[in-house]
Order: structure tokens, then sequence, then C-alpha cells
């Protein structure tokens, strides 16, 4: 007798891990590759995080905290909203996870019961969906283009003529970097209360942006999830880590799931979050870089066939519409690392109905990696 099979791992891959596998495949066989296809920095962790870290190794028993994070670590990420925003949180509202991505997690899992309805927009970041259909929530997709910036709107959402439950708002998104100004996103935050929507707003990509400031959902709402990571402006992907500031009748319900769950985030990266924000000067150099890089695709590539750029407003992705080329963006892409050595994510990972006709360039990495992968698209001829 065939045992029992769980149907929650039938969702699909995520794409981009998948272009890794075969990037990496191509460079263990000897081939050269440019890597734009991941959202991770190439910069480290600023030198004092890695101080921090070796001295707790020296010095401390690196054993569980609590559920919710360090007390400290906690009350330094609230000063983050107050130096950055303008914002008192009280920490106890700050729950520390193990990346963003249990926070998406943990989000889904206290606000949302199986048949729930959570509108998000496509594209984004396929995870959002995939988390939810392993969760036996529904997963509502909005299609917004370039007419709508890639984001959702109000008139989006009642178009839809259904009834939701929660909304997933990204600015700067994934993978179009466009971003909401402070009147769209209040719009949707009081259309959110109207209907009873519980919203969640994911902010990891904060900090990154390119002449506007992003809002965050705090500045109009206490009932909000907000998702942050250390992984993208702070630069430390491989940490683990990242933090959610809780609606207050979320925080026993959070505080008990992740005891279940996780037992606690990684206390080494704990150690290393709080250090980082004492480097604010080294991340604003990152920035730039990745702005010096964003200035590269953004000039270089309509030379090389990718005239349709999204306008990229903050994160580091440039997300291009290549239906002049193809209809078939997986198969573009493949055959763009086949030919060419540039990896890159094909649309169809964040946008199932249009992705097809779209791609993502990331420029996280270096302005070497930028200038070699443009010169080389200018002379691939599919």
């Amino acid at each position: 007798m065939a045992l029992k099979l769980s149907t929650r791992g039938d969702i699909p891959p995520f794409i981009v891990m998948d272009v890794l596998r075969a990037a990496n495949e191509r460079a263990a066989a000897g081939e050269d590759v440019l890597h734009l296809e991941l959202g991770q920095p190439e910069t480290p962790a600023p030198p004092a995080v890695l101080k921090a870290v070796k001295q707790a190794l020296d010095r401390e028993t690196i054993g569980y905290t609590d559920a919710m994070g360090r007390a400290s670590l906690r009350r330094r990420i609230a000063e983050h909203y107050r130096h950055c925003y303008g914002q008192d949180v009280d920490p106890q509202r700050i729950m520390v996870t193990t990346g963003s991505s249990a926070g998406f997690l943990l989000s889904f899992l206290a606000a949302f019961n199986p048949g729930d309805k959570v509108a998000l927009a496509a594209p984004g970041y396929p995870a959002y969906r995939n988390i939810l259909k392993a969760l036996d929530i529904e997963p509502v997709l909005v299609s917004a283009g370039p007419g709508e910036r890639f984001q959702p709107s109000v008139e989006l959402l009642e178009a839809l003529e259904i009834d939701l439950d929660g909304l997933i708002l990204a600015s700067p998104s994934n993978p179009a970097g466009t971003m909401l100004d402070g009147t769209a996103l209040e719009k949707l935050v009081s259309y959110c209360k109207r209907k009873g929507i519980r919203l969640i707003s994911d902010e990891i990509y904060h900090g990154i942006t390119f002449g506007t400031e992003a809002r965050t959902a705090l500045e109009y709402s206490d009932d909000a999830f907000v998702i942050n990571s250390f992984s993208k402006y702070f630069s430390m992907t491989g940490w683990r880590l990242g933090w959610m500031v809780l609606p207050a009748d979320m925080c026993r319900p959070q505080e008990c799931l992740g005891q279940n769950l996780f037992i606690s985030p990684p206390t080494l990266s704990q150690i290393a979050g709080e250090a980082v924000f004492d480097c604010y000067d080294v991340l604003e150099e990152y920035v730039e870089r990745y702005a010096r890089n964003r200035e590269i695709l953004l000039n270089e590539l309509p030379g090389a066939g990718f005239g349709e750029l999204a306008p990229a407003d903050g994160g580091f992705y440039i997300y291009a519409d290549i239906g002049h080329r193809t209809n078939d963006s997986q198969d573009f892409c493949q055959k763009m690392l086949a030919e060419a050595g540039v990896a890159a994510t094909p649309g169809v990972d964040f946008d199932p109905y249009n992705g097809n006709r779209f791609m993502r360039f990331s420029f996280a990495g270096s302005e070497k990696t930028m200038l070699q992968a443009v010169k080389r698209l200018r002379g691939w001829h599919p």
C-alpha cells in the first residue's frame, strides 16, 4: 500500500533557484557566468558586524533566546524606526524572525485560516503565493502591468468583486522595483481598514531607493503586519535574520507559533543584527554601488534590445518587457545563459499570467559584472 503524501508540497518551484543551479553547473564545467539572477548583495556584512560576532564567540554561550528575539535587538530595531521614519514603535510589538521568510509564514498562519482569500500583485514575489497555497489559503492574483506601475490599487481590488481576507503589499516591489507613494499607500491602508482586510506590508527593500524614500505602512496603521529583513539593505543574506512589527493583538499568537515552529531565531545572527545598526555609513556606500549599477543597466540595456524597462524606484532589480523578442521567457533565459553566459530570471517566476513576456535582471552584484553583462548582451543575437 502506498503511503499517504501531503499535497502541501505540490507547489511550483522557486524558479530563480533553478536558474542558479543551472548557472552553477555551467561554472562547474569551466564556463564563465555573470550572475544577474539572484537578489543577493555581493557586498559583505559590514566589518563591525564581523567583529561583534567574533567577540561573541569568544565570550558567550550561543544558546536559545526568547522566541520573540533578544530584547536588546528589538530595542535597536525600534530605534531604527525612530531614526529612519520618525515612528515610535513599542519594542514589545517587534518579533525577530529567521529571515523574512519565517515572517511571512508566521504572519500567514496567525492572520488567515484555510480557505481565506489573500490578494497580491502579479508580478510579485513567488514565495507569497506558494506559501499561501501550502497553507491552503487562496492567493488572489491582481494583474498589474506598466500602467499600474506593477502595483495593486483600490480600483483593481474593487474590480475583483471578491470578499478578501488579506492583502500583501511590497514597496519597493520584487521584481519591478516600483514603489507606492504616500498617497497610494494611505489609500490602500484605509481601504483595508474599511473592508476588514488584514494588510501585510513587505518592506524588505527599504533603504535601497533612488530619489524617493520608501514609506512604511506604520505611518498609517497599527493593524498591519510589517515585515523586514537584514538580507537586502543590511547585506546579511546568509545570516537568515528578519523581523516583524506586529499588531498588538497578534503578539501573543505569534510568540506561541514562534516557540513551537522555530524556538528562537539564530542567536549569533541576532548579535550581528544589533551591530549592523551602527553601520549606516557603510550601508549607504553599498546603496551608492547599487545606484551606479542601476544606471548602467537602465542606460545600456536598451541598446542590447531590452528597451521597455520598469522604472526601478528601489530594490536592485530591472524588470524588462521582452514580448517583442519571445513569448517564452523561461526558454529565453535558458538560451541567454547557455549562449551568452548571463544568468537572469524569467518573468514566469513572478507572474503566471504575463510573465512569459518579461524577465528580471538583478543589479546587486559588482559594477564590473554589469558592464560585462551589457557588453555580452549587445553581441548576443538569439
